[in-house]
């Protein structure tokens, strides 16, 4: 029989903490402790640390998510480093809110919810359960393999309402008395998504007064965006095609998916058949779509091969007519370019045809 879940795990180890820096008992260990403020703006040796690696945090979101689940099995960890990688969160927060910038933001958030899913895969059931109370969820457990708990369906569609796969639509879950059964893998990748928002609220404030010490991490890390955001460009756009031209509907969903926001279907459909056919190879497409949070490399490849027509029917996919893309949305802000078009592709060559010829936003 089913039972509620009241109390599922006892008080956070410290390599918890530092596993999950962000659950309740985290934050209150440091609260516990404290930060002085003062010793910060003085760049003390004490807290240099933590400052180090708070900055490391948001360096290596900026350079690679992926790679970013990374952290020493318990037995390799001293007391000390449990403790600074604990501490350094709310410290990689406070840096990340002073940049002031939505790039390193998204990038960050993305980076700590990815962070947390890879690892609760590897969890018992019953970190699982813990970190899932974290959230309030209202969750059941039971011997149901490949089961790990059940929530309930509200709590499971305020939660997936951004992923966009038909696998997360509630029709094809399993359900039972209004309760969505959950494997481990799924219920880390709605886990992911809690952290992601969770982490993303933090990061919506402002700092009034940062020391100049800290305000030089904080340059580092805006030199580090401006470069990766370069990079992005550079590396994922084939040498034809001209970003200058993309139309604003095209340009608003690029955006969305180079800084790891969730896209709609439709959207990611839009932007992947006019890559598609403005010259980008399927590769190409596949590569941007790395940064998309909710990436998945077989399902993406899949999709894009069959929207550029090497798998399935063979038909090679053009984006949708320009009064689809303003029934759902994604075209809010027309161009003079855009008087008269039916499809997006009609507006790139347009804007194309009034580029200077020797453009400087050009690549060649």
């Amino acid at each position: 029989m089913n039972k509620s879940i009241v109390e599922v795990k006892q008080v956070l180890t410290a390599y918890d903490r530092a596993k999950y820096p962000f659950m309740k008992e985290a934050a209150e260990h440091v609260r516990g402790i404290g930060i002085e403020f003062n010793e910060l703006e003085q760049d003390s040796e004490f807290y240099r640390p933590f400052l180090d690696r708070a900055e490391k945090r948001v360096e290596n979101a900026l350079r690679d998510v992926s790679s970013y689940a990374k952290i020493k099995p318990a037995n390799e960890m001293s007391d000390g480093e449990k403790e600074i990688e604990t501490f350094s969160f709310p410290l990689a927060v406070m840096l990340t809110v002073g940049t002031e910038d939505s790039f390193i933001k998204s990038r960050f958030a993305l980076a700590e919810a990815k962070r947390a899913s890879a690892l609760l895969k590897g969890e018992e059931k019953e970190t699982l359960l813990h970190v899932a109370n974290n959230f309030d969820w209202n969750v059941e457990d039971f011997g149901l393999e490949p089961y790990v708990f059940a929530v309930s369906f509200p709590v499971f569609l305020k939660t997936a309402t951004g992923f966009h796969d038909k696998r997360w639509k509630l029709v094809n879950q399993k359900m039972v008395d209004g309760k969505v059964y959950l494997t481990k893998q799924k219920a880390s990748r709605l886990l992911e998504e809690e952290v992601r928002k969770y982490v993303e609220s933090r990061l919506d404030t402002k700092i009034k007064y940062l020391p100049p010490s800290i305000m030089a991490r904080v340059m580092r890390l805006r030199q580090l965006a401006a470069e990766k955001q370069e990079q992005i460009k550079r590396e994922e756009m084939p040498d034809r095609v001209v970003m200058e031209a993309f139309p604003t509907c095209i340009k608003g969903v690029y955006e969305r998916v180079s800084a790891g926001r969730p896209a709609s279907h439709i959207g990611r459909f839009a932007l992947t058949s006019f890559m598609l056919n403005i010259g980008m190879s399927e590769e190409d497409v596949f590569k941007f779509f790395r940064s998309v949070s909710d990436f998945n490399e077989r399902m993406t490849r899949y999709q894009v091969e069959h929207i550029g027509g090497t798998r399935g029917s063979g038909t090679k996919y053009t984006p949708p007519n320009c009064s689809t893309l303003r029934t759902h949305g994604i075209c809010i802000s027309p161009e003079p370019e855009c008087n008269g078009a039916v499809n997006p592709l009609v507006c790139y060559k347009r804007k194309l045809e009034k580029l200077p010829e020797e453009s400087p936003n050009e690549e060649k």
